[in-house]
């Protein structure tokens, strides 16, 4: 297991992540939200925990922010904060879990498993291979061999909508609804201008994926040699 622990504390950080790797977890500890939020975004962890109360961003405001970002993996709020209104928020702002201080080792250790457990089979559900491709869903890259290229967090809703449902034909306002929803302001203009920046994108892997537009209905991702086992 890997977990990330953002903990302003120095004694209780020193001594959590001691206790974490005598486990046998490998643990990565920050002092600051800002921290948190960088080694969040470009490093895979199973969990991560963040105090509520530290310096630069709050660990309420970091949780937001990688919810915000897309990222679907466990987060555990640690705070001394026990009402239920804090409780409340702290859930609601996307934390999958909500421990008060202070605490007993053993059951923060059970709770990570937990949560651990939980975060590997979402994870499985956002790796997804296509032929020689793989397209993760956390990260938002698509990789073949030593060949990764990079999406934005919309064009990769995108372009797993078409994934998903490869082979078929999705009409315009089904793809419209979808990825913008049913408020959007975003026109039929809009989304040709993404399908172009997709196919570029995509340029390096055009012998496995390819997307077709189909005249006056939408588009649809034709693949070869499909393999849904990452």
């Amino acid at each position: 297991m890997r977990v990330l622990l953002a903990e302003d504390d120095k004694k209780l950080g020193k001594l959590i992540k001691h206790m974490l790797e005598k486990s046998g977890i490998q643990v990565d500890w920050v002092l600051n939200g800002d921290m948190a939020l960088e080694y969040a975004l470009y490093d895979p962890y199973d969990v991560i925990v963040l105090d509520w109360m530290m310096p630069g961003q709050s660990g309420i405001a970091v949780c937001d922010q990688l919810r915000k970002h897309g990222y679907q993996g466990a987060v555990l709020m640690l705070t001394a904060k026990d009402a239920l209104d804090d409780r409340v928020l702290g859930l609601d702002t996307g934390a999958d879990d909500y421990f008060v201080k202070p605490f007993e080792f053993a059951e923060l250790l059970a709770r990570l498993r937990a949560l651990a457990r939980r975060s590997r089979a979402r994870l499985m559900e956002d790796i997804l291979q296509v032929g020689s491709l793989v397209f993760n869903g956390l990260t938002h890259c698509v990789r073949r061999g030593d060949t990764e290229v990079q999406f934005t967090s919309r064009e990769f809703q995108l372009l797993d909508l078409l994934v998903r449902n490869q082979e078929r034909v999705l009409p315009r306002e089904v793809i419209l609804e979808r990825v913008w929803g049913l408020e959007t302001d975003v026109s039929s203009n809009n989304l040709d201008a993404y399908v172009r920046l997709l196919r570029r994108k995509l340029s390096p892997f055009e012998d496995t994926v390819v997307i077709q537009t189909i005249r006056g209905i939408g588009y649809k991702l034709e693949v070869q040699d499909v393999c849904q086992n990452p």
